[in-house]
């Protein structure tokens, strides 16, 4: 089972926004043992380009130890605000977010690519009634989402699920419980902790009871408007198939995958396949000609050739690396992100797809 994304229109891309800036530091704030909030002063020249709708992410750029990395963080900063926040637990021992946790300094200067991401909420006039269901760090982009829907219209609703560990190692336990009280008549948060039975918290992961309990319990009366999902894969599809079988229509469940099961990835594997292609790429109103084999992912080859594409996670959960297939055909191996419509109109994951035919023209700027 798959939720469907929210969908947007697709649109020609500005081909400044492709670009990384240099922002500075302005604060560090220690979350839980293992996370940090990092907060990024944006000039007032930059502004517009760092603009962002609650639920979307950058992606941050660092050599460390010789290579170059790049990482996707959610924005959990209000939209209104003059700054960008995120969220960053340490997971990757030597990776940036080790660095983030353990050497990153106030003052400190690094890349950052301008916002981007579909996971996003749009507020209108008419009162919103929305659920969210996170999980560990899948609480980032609620976090924007939350505070957007609060600001929007004093006549929004929003609940809460999140699931942790335990209060210790739940991020922005301080900001949501703040938020809970500022806003105690529409805001309304249950913790659920997996490994300590605390006072105030559920007990136990997020699964169907879990979702049963919120929805035909404690808001039964409530017909939401919008159903955000955002944690590892298995929750988000446990999730999702509760609330499909509780009738609630695909349209209406909105997810971010934060991590996907090796299961999953295993059978995700390429099939490999005979000969070499011919690639075409345009990017920034420029083409580049390469040869690869059939069995390669399409942005392994780009990059190798030193062309600058766009990319983060490399692991088929953002949207960094989309572009429109023109010439030729590509299959992608692993696929959370496209719709079934945007794939019939040509658009791959270039970290995820690998060419079927003796040429393959893959356009980074029509997207």
């Amino acid at each position: 089972m798959a939720p469907a994304l929210l969908s947007f229109a697709v649109h020609q891309i500005d081909l400044s926004m492709t670009q990384f800036h240099s922002l500075t530091v302005q604060q560090i704030k220690p979350l839980t043992p293992t996370s940090v909030a990092i907060t990024f002063e944006v000039p007032k020249e930059l502004k517009q380009t760092f603009a962002f709708a609650p639920g979307q992410y950058i992606t941050i750029k660092k050599e460390i130890k010789g290579k170059e990395l790049r990482r996707a963080y959610s924005i959990s900063s209000s939209p209104k605000r003059d700054h960008i926040t995120i969220g960053v637990k340490k997971v990757d021992k030597g990776g940036f977010s080790h660095f983030a946790n353990t050497e990153l300094k106030v003052g400190d200067v690094l890349e950052v690519m301008p916002p981007e991401g579909r996971f996003v909420f749009k507020g209108t006039d008419t009162p919103k009634k929305v659920i969210a269901f996170a999980a560990g760090s899948g609480i980032t982009p609620i976090m924007s989402i939350v505070k957007e829907v609060l600001a929007n219209n004093p006549k929004n609703t929003f609940v809460l699920v999140y699931g942790n560990k335990s209060y210790a190692e739940t991020m922005f336990y301080k900001d949501l419980v703040k938020l809970q009280l500022d806003n105690a008549d529409r805001f309304f948060i249950y913790f659920t902790n997996s490994k300590v039975r605390e006072e105030g918290s559920l007990f136990g992961r997020i699964d169907t009871s879990t979702v049963n309990y919120a929805i035909k319990n404690k808001h039964k009366n409530i017909e939401f408007d919008a159903y955000y999902l955002c944690g590892p894969e298995d929750m988000i599809n446990t999730v999702g198939n509760t609330l499909e079988d509780n009738g609630v229509s695909k349209d209406k469940i909105h997810f971010e995958l934060f991590s996907t099961s090796t299961e999953t990835l295993a059978e995700a594997s390429p099939v490999e396949s005979d000969g070499k292609t011919q690639v075409t790429v345009i990017l920034d109103d420029e083409e580049y000609s390469l040869t690869m084999n059939k069995h390669e992912i399409v942005l392994d080859a780009v990059l190798k050739q030193n062309i600058d594409a766009p990319y983060s996670c490399q692991g088929g959960v953002c949207s960094s690396c989309i572009a429109r297939v023109t010439e030729g055909n590509a299959e992608m191996v692993k696929n959370q992100i496209l719709t079934d419509g945007e794939i019939a109109e040509g658009f791959i994951l270039t970290c995820q797809a690998h060419p079927l035919t003796p040429t393959l023209k893959v356009d980074y700027d029509d997207v």
